[in-house]
């Protein structure tokens, strides 16, 4: 009879334990910090080996606005190389992602176009640059997505190439700085001889 009362408290110990951690992981800041942890552990080199459509994205009617209230003009991008990110300030996968994306952004800024692209009030996105020393460039919707870049998830990033065409959709933190995804990088930025 001892016996049972004792594994009977251990179950209801253990149980309370278990809510309480997973409340700390699921409700609060050191829960985010291991979302972030965890999600970096998982990221992996995003690839353009995959098959994608490689349709053509209509820039048209989408309008960007950078911190400093600037419109964006698609078309001082014509024929470059673009990677788009859309992400959050609350997002730990994307929170994940981030230091990657500066070491990349550091090394190709000049060579291609870099757009990070969230709702984000703009005091809370130029708080979150200044507290992990990024220098990134943010931008803000204006106006609808275009189709083809919709997505129901964050981070959602594109790669298009200089003719306008999707050629990488990444729906998951990933690892920009890889070495394999750079040398993809620097053969689409290489002219064909």
């Amino acid at each position: 009879m001892k016996d049972e009362t004792v594994k009977k408290r251990k179950r209801v110990w253990g149980n309370i334990a278990f809510v309480l951690i997973m409340g700390m992981i699921l409700f609060t800041p050191l829960g985010t910090e291991v979302k972030v942890w965890v999600n970096r552990l998982m990221a992996f080199s995003p690839s353009l080996d995959k098959e994608v459509a490689a349709e053509k994205v209509d820039f048209s009617s989408w309008k960007l606005q950078d911190e400093n209230g600037r419109v964006v003009d698609f078309s001082d991008f014509q024929g470059q190389l673009i990677l788009i990110n859309f992400w959050a300030t609350w997002c730990p996968p994307c929170i994940a992602e981030k230091p990657s994306f500066q070491k990349l952004y550091d090394d190709y800024q000049d060579r291609m176009v870099f757009l990070f692209v969230t709702s984000d009030p703009v005091e809370k996105v130029r708080a979150y640059k200044q507290k992990h020393d990024y220098n990134l460039p943010m931008y803000f919707p204006v106006t609808t997505t275009p189709k083809l870049l919709e997505s129901s998830s964050i981070p959602a990033s594109y790669l298009i190439d200089q003719q306008g065409r999707v050629i990488l959709k990444k729906f998951s933190a990933a690892d920009w700085n890889s070495d394999s995804f750079r040398a993809a990088l620097n053969r689409l930025l290489t002219p064909e001889n």
